[in-house]
């Protein structure tokens, strides 16, 4: 079990989600991390009809999101009750149960994968540069990497994240405290964003 499934009651499957549909009732946005990245696939000339791999989708809020605004989504995860709640709510798409340090998700093909909610904490400790090495080698060159996690206590940190990134051969694109871009200064989250030249 992951990191991820001890601290959400994922064995409910659809226990996760409850949380965003909460959210959204309340009249909430819950697709911030989507209206990021569509808007810097749009600055780079990339428009609905791209590949995009959702890597630690989770129940799929994002991938099925980025579907619906005309992406070819795929996501991948790897705990399967929460990959199951996914396929129950877009059997459509093409879900994957795989670790982010080897899984091929078809290739160097995609024009953007996105590690939204936290995924960067919640691999295996010790793996984070493995990680993100296979997530370049999942773009294809032009494409962007974009990543949202918590810093600080110990964890994964900014400078360690660029450096991982830069030694698997991506650039930075930008920096941001939020998805809804807030400026970075120093803060306990950050937004990423790495091109592949």
């Amino acid at each position: 079990m992951s990191r991820w499934s001890e601290r959400y009651d994922v064995q409910r499957g659809a226990g996760y989600d409850e949380r965003w549909k909460a959210m959204a009732d309340a009249g909430q946005s819950i697709h911030g991390e989507v209206d990021l990245v569509t808007s810097v696939l749009d600055e780079h000339g990339i428009g609905p009809g791209a590949r995009v791999l959702d890597a630690g989708c989770g129940t799929g809020r994002v991938a099925i999101e980025l579907a619906a605004r005309g992406f070819d989504a795929v996501g991948v995860d790897l705990d399967e009750p929460m990959l199951d709640e996914a396929r129950r709510k877009a059997p459509e798409l093409r879900w994957l149960l795989g670790d982010l340090r080897d899984v091929d998700a078809g290739g160097a093909g995609f024009d953007l994968v996105v590690m939204a909610g936290n995924v960067m904490i919640f691999v295996a400790a010790g793996t984070e540069a493995t990680v993100v090495a296979n997530m370049a080698g999942q773009l294809r060159p032009g494409g962007l990497l974009g990543a949202g996690f918590q810093t600080g206590d110990g964890r994964l940190g900014i400078a360690d994240y660029d450096a991982h990134c830069a030694a698997a051969g991506l650039v930075t694109v930008a920096t941001w405290a939020t998805w809804d871009r807030e400026p970075f200064a120093g803060g306990d989250y950050v937004v990423s964003v790495h091109r592949k030249p």
